[in-house]
């Protein structure tokens, strides 16, 4: 199950195929791929700098990777997630599950993303024509996370 915190880019092709590569029982894999917007809350963005803590962010990750592979029959998960200063339409985070069938990685990686949007220890500045600011959780973000009940 392997976490990357990165500050560079990263091919998805290559990524998915190594998730699955030696695993005949693979028949789903379900990805999300997470890109800098230009526009945020009706304010310009032009550009934006990720932050985390090494050490406590991969402890952070590989706990809700675990409590993924718990809930769901899945075999393997990908994360990526960049750091850094970033552009509008960089890549910023590649989740990937893989399983037997589409409905568990579905589920599987719409709740790692959720746990990604709301509890992961990353903070993200953006840069606007008025400043920069830090950026909080949507509201949207935390109520599709407490649909997930994490113990």
């Amino acid at each position: 199950m392997p976490i990357k915190i990165q500050e560079s880019d990263f091919d998805v092709s290559e990524e998915i195929a190594s998730l699955r590569k030696g695993d005949p029982r693979v028949g789903a894999v379900v990805t999300f791929l997470g890109t800098v917007r230009d526009m945020n809350d009706g304010r310009q963005v032009k550009g934006m700098t990720l932050e985390h803590y090494p050490g406590m962010t991969e402890k952070a990750l590989q706990e809700i990777l675990d409590q993924a592979k718990a809930r769901w029959d899945i075999y393997q998960t990908l994360v990526i997630h960049r750091v850094g200063p970033l552009l509008p339409e960089d890549q910023i985070v590649l989740v990937a599950v893989a399983s037997a069938h589409r409905g568990e990685a579905f589920a599987a990686c719409e709740f790692i993303m959720d746990y990604l949007k709301t509890a992961a220890p990353f903070w993200k500045k953006e840069d606007t024509p008025d400043g920069a600011r830090w950026v909080d959780a949507r509201v949207t973000d935390n109520v599709a996370m407490a649909r997930w009940k994490l113990s």
